[in-house]
């Protein structure tokens, strides 16, 4: 026997069923979203994990493509490497669920949600972010939970909640919010330039939603909640605490912290942990949590200095943004390219351009989603922080910086009716201290002006970080947090957005949530960083689109074709259309529809790409001029063809005004003559004159 609990959900009906399946996770909860079907399971470990110093929590979304009736592509008819989407679900399931675990729990934990059926009504990334905080909430592994997600579209002005396919399509927001009862913990946000305000609205909207969704699912804890179970827990004894301050006093370690230098500030660190490990040699037991206390005591002082002494480690004022410089042009022969500096963080972006058959195709469970042919990538190498590791592909961070970038500027790019271009921008950072992703994004948007792609505004992001105390009032948000503020503070708030309003927003905290004040107050700061960072710095660099693409990117003409007439562009088997490619050199795009782009960096092979297309297309009339070359030579005539595929007859008595006695005293194969065009002859070929052409025709 299992239970099964039902709530109406934005028009829908969400049922979870408990002890039906996966009964040996800690937690399972097999969860229905109309027709959508998600197992979602937490699990963890009976021990802790030696040797660590971090919470292992791990975040599986699987999308198996029986979901929506398909076999995957490829060779290997199975699923293989998580795709895009799948872990960019994984690390949205994660944020609002990673600060609610303790500090000091060890033991691994693996929250698994298997996709098993798409209604694509019915999100099934949602119904994930439903599943794992309802499977952990009833299993025995300590939770501060429950949290609750929801989605908020934005259509014609009004609110959406958990959009359905069609909604998605036309909405001009994609907001994700996850809660606790009290406070909001997680923001995921895509939008057309939605004003600050409307944004705000949106948030506390989807949070008064998730707070009947919470009741739900302590209805279902209360009925099905196993007891927490107790833990080793692996907190730093408070008196090694007191053993290093009187080794190491907080003005001492103040000092040490107080530098605007990151490596300067690394070295002393390092000296004073030299110092610990020599005073406690023979406290093996200590040795083993000395990295994990200097850590929170460089944490405990940080905190005390921006909190109690508005003082930052840098010496910034809370509100003060780092030194910043913008370029473009920096690298030769590509595309577009611009540099972003701002303090230590350093991203050089650079853009490319192709035909739109370059554009990415996307083989997912969103049967809307195809495709996509703007691609942001993000690398992060060791390098960037003064590390040496070896580069193995992008992890998941990486993959959801460029994401997140990708979002932000995929509201301002031109239609491919106005810019028939398939376009690769890649972040590589160059130096990192603190939101390389917002960096990001700054570069991009300079460097796709600079490739002159007509972006219709610039795009800037910022983040904000925060500093809270004992109550919900005690807190302090600094604008453009460097890395230390990020790594000892409670929040990275990032948001980018052009004048007009907000394009993206990605919100990761530590805390557990936080009130409407401080997130009014965080996209407040992040506008007036925003507006200061495109006016004085990158438009600068550049203020403006450029007005056409750059020497080495290649150019695109699009003509219109009759949709009937495809078929005699692409020949049989392709060979009309690759004869034009063989010829000119260019590539050739024709859509559905009948528009046709011809890409290529010679002009005059384009020009007659499209000559040639042109003539395949039209139907002949009497009087028209074409060039043809002589394929074939016959006692009554010659044949000459105009285009590949195309071919007409100029009898023997047309090919001179005098009489010939033999084609071949005039033509030989291979010539190329200009001819007019006479209409159809008895037999219904096109028949042509060399002799009737004006003396003026081109």
């Amino acid at each position: 026997m299992y239970k099964s609990f039902s709530m109406e959900l934005a028009g829908r009906t969400l049922t979870v069923d408990v002890g039906r399946v996966a009964a040996q996770a800690n937690g399972a909860a097999f969860m229905h979203y109309g027709d959508t079907t998600v197992l979602s399971t937490a699990t963890a470990s009976e021990k802790p994990r030696e040797g660590i110093d971090f919470f292992p929590l791990s975040v599986e979304y699987e999308e198996k493509m029986y979901a929506v009736g398909k076999i995957p592509g490829g060779f290997n008819k199975r699923e293989g490497k998580a795709s895009e989407n799948a872990i960019l679900t994984s690390r949205v399931i994660d944020r609002p669920m990673r600060p609610l675990f303790p500090k000091d729990y060890r033991n691994d934990v693996t929250l698994n949600n298997m996709v098993m059926s798409v209604d694509p009504d019915c999100s099934p990334e949602l119904t994930a972010m439903l599943g794992s905080a309802i499977a952990t909430a009833i299993s025995d592994i300590p939770f501060d939970g429950p949290t609750a997600t929801t989605q908020v579209g934005l259509i014609d002005g009004a609110f959406v909640f958990n959009p359905t396919s069609a909604q998605r399509q036309v909405s001009d927001m994609a907001l994700t919010v996850a809660s606790t009862r009290e406070k909001v913990i997680m923001i995921e946000a895509g939008a057309n330039e939605v004003p600050e305000d409307k944004m705000i609205e949106a948030i506390f909207a989807a949070h008064e939603v998730n707070q009947q969704v919470i009741a739900f699912i302590d209805k279902i804890v209360a009925e099905c909640g196993k007891e927490k179970h107790s833990y080793e827990s692996c907190a730093v004894p408070e008196e090694l605490f007191a053993a290093i301050k009187e080794i190491v006093t907080p003005e001492q370690m103040e000092e040490a912290v107080f530098t605007d230098d990151k490596q300067t500030r690394e070295a002393n660190i390092r000296e004073i942990k030299d110092k610990l490990e020599e005073a406690f040699a023979e406290n093996e037991e200590w040795l083993a949590v000395l990295d994990e206390a200097v850590y929170q005591y460089q944490k405990k002082t940080v905190r005390k200095m921006i909190l109690k002494d508005h003082k930052r480690p840098d010496g910034r004022a809370i509100t003060q943004i780092r030194p910043l410089a913008a370029e473009v042009d920096l690298i030769p022969r590509v595309h577009g390219s611009a540099m972003f500096t701002r303090g230590q963080t350093q991203i050089c972006n650079v853009c490319t351009l192709a035909p739109l058959s370059e554009a990415q195709r996307l083989d997912g469970l969103d049967e809307n989603v195809i495709s996509k042919r703007y691609m942001h990538h993000y690398n992060f190498p060791s390098y960037s922080v003064g590390e040496t590791k070896p580069s193995r592909g992008p992890g998941r961070r990486e993959i959801g910086h460029g994401a997140l970038a990708e979002r932000a500027l995929v509201p301002v790019l031109p239609s491919e009716e106005e810019f028939p271009y398939a376009i690769r921008t890649v972040s590589e950072t160059f130096e990192s201290n603190g939101s390389t992703s917002q960096a990001s994004i700054c570069a991009s948007s300079m460097s796709l002006m600079a490739a002159g792609v007509p972006i219709k505004s610039a795009v800037a992001g910022i983040s904000c970080g925060l500093v809270t105390g004992e109550s919900d009032d005690d807190y302090i948000v600094l604008t453009d947090i460097q890395g230390l503020e990020d790594f000892f503070g409670d929040m990275d708030f990032k948001v980018a957005g052009t004048k007009k309003g907000i394009t993206a927003i990605q919100m990761d905290i530590k805390i557990h949530g936080l009130t409407r004040p401080i997130i009014e107050e965080a996209i407040a700061r992040t506008r007036e960083a925003r507006m200061y960072i495109m006016d004085e710095v990158m438009a600068k660099a550049i203020a403006e689109p450029r007005k056409s693409v750059g020497e080495y990117a290649p150019k695109i003409i699009q003509i219109k074709i009759d949709p009937e007439k495809i078929g005699d562009v692409v020949g049989q088997r392709g060979k009309t259309i690759n004869a034009i490619i063989e010829e000119t050199g260019v590539k050739i795009d024709i859509s559905d529809e009948g528009a046709v782009s011809i890409c290529g960096t010679d002009a005059a092979m384009m020009q007659k790409a499209v000559d040639l297309i042109n003539i395949i297309v039209t139907d002949y009339e009497q009087g028209q001029i074409y060039t043809g070359k002589v394929i074939s030579i016959k006692e009554f005539g010659a044949f000459l063809e105009f285009a590949p595929g195309k071919e007409g007859m100029v009898h023997i008595s047309k090919i001179a005004k005098e009489r010939i006695n033999h084609v071949e005293d005039v033509l030989t194969l291979g010539d190329v003559v200009k001819v007019v065009c006479l209409g159809k002859d008895k037999m219904g070929r096109i028949s042509f004159s060399i002799k009737d052409v004006p003396k003026d025709a081109k």
